[in-house]
């Protein structure tokens, strides 16, 4: 692959630059969301893939928004501003995932197949994108090695956990909403405009409701989840963006904090303002201190997640986050039934 993707190579042979034309190319054309699919046996190179596209273009306004772990649908649910990335392995026999991804191109949607040899293949794999992303961003008119927006977060975060060392707790925050044990929070601009969507009905249905109904055709949806990572919370959590893109024919995303903040929050925040974002957050039924600070390890979580949002909510992003307070299974069972109301 790195001969293959040498510039001894013409640009119709070369696999890297194949690849980062038809990327570049169909984000300049609105075709900015990179839907990838996998066969199982492969879905892990998802979040690396997620990682380098979303970090390496989104900055500048600009960029490319990957989308991971989004359940295949039938062709009329996606709209004009996809591309799909199709990657399985040559011993993969699913003709299920085949025959729906045959309907997506008849359908019109782009569709990128490749066929990796054998798992020990995937370093090729990982060379191909690497060179790919790099010309996509060219095309684009962005620089591929910077990640300004990350720095962003960090600093946000940095003051929020300072504060604690000075005064012994974070700041005061005062919910926009507080129902069935669930509480509501964002920055002044997004609180005025969502009041006044909601028309006066202060419940959680009717802020979710507004803050859906912000969601436009070319848009994307994100849940970013600040709570623990694990098979039971990305399933509710799934569950909320399948709802979402079934309902409003937009691509979504699903990130755990803080580990995303490192992959798709570059571009949630330094890439094109499509984005609708939904953080979730908790109390720690269990926490521990910080060797040598004032602070615990929940209240580093919590100043990610509230430095997290304030960067977003200072590049104008729609951002709402939902507080789901210490019993986080009652509270996604609460949020889930609450996001299907509101998308009625």
């Amino acid at each position: 692959m790195v001969q293959a993707c040498g510039p001894q190579v013409s640009g119709a042979d070369n696999p890297g630059l194949r690849l980062g034309v038809i990327l570049g190319e169909a984000a300049q054309s609105g075709r900015d969301k990179l839907t990838l699919l996998f066969e199982p046996s492969l879905a892990p190179l998802g979040a690396w893939l997620e990682q380098l596209i979303a970090e390496s273009t989104g900055k500048q306004g600009k960029g490319i928004i990957p989308v991971d772990r989004e359940a295949l649908a039938a062709p009329d649910i996606y709209g004009s501003d996809r591309v799909f990335a199709y990657i399985r392995l040559e011993s993969d026999n699913d003709k299920t995932s085949d025959t729906k991804v045959a309907a997506l191109e008849k359908a019109g949607h782009p569709v990128v197949r490749i066929t990796v040899a054998d798992v020990y293949d995937l370093g090729q794999e990982f060379f191909r994108w690497e060179i790919a992303t790099a010309v996509a961003g060219a095309i684009i008119g962005i620089n591929p090695f910077d990640q300004p927006d990350v720095e962003a977060s960090k600093i946000a975060t940095r003051n929020l956990t300072n504060e604690v060392e000075k005064t012994g707790s974070l700041p005061a925050e005062t919910p926009i909403v507080e129902d069935r044990g669930i509480k509501l929070f964002t920055d002044e601009k997004n609180a005025g405009a969502l009041a006044k969507s909601a028309s006066g009905d202060k419940s959680l249905n009717g802020y979710l409701k507004a803050h859906l109904a912000r969601i436009k055709a070319g848009d994307y949806f994100a849940v970013l989840g600040y709570i623990q990572m694990n098979a039971e919370h990305e399933k509710s959590l799934q569950a909320v963006r399948h709802a979402v893109r079934d309902r409003r024919r937009v691509a979504t995303c699903l990130g755990f904090g803080p580990r995303f903040l490192h992959s798709t929050g570059q571009a949630y925040k330094g890439g094109p303002n499509s984005g609708v974002f939904l953080q979730i957050t908790c109390d720690d039924a269990a926490d521990l201190p910080v060797p040598g600070q004032k602070y615990t390890f929940g209240v580093v979580k919590a100043a990610q997640a509230r430095g997290d949002f304030q960067v977003l909510a200072e590049r104008g992003r729609r951002a709402l986050r939902v507080h789901l307070g210490r019993d986080v299974k009652a509270g996604l069972t609460t949020l889930l039934a609450a996001m299907q109301e509101a998308l009625r």
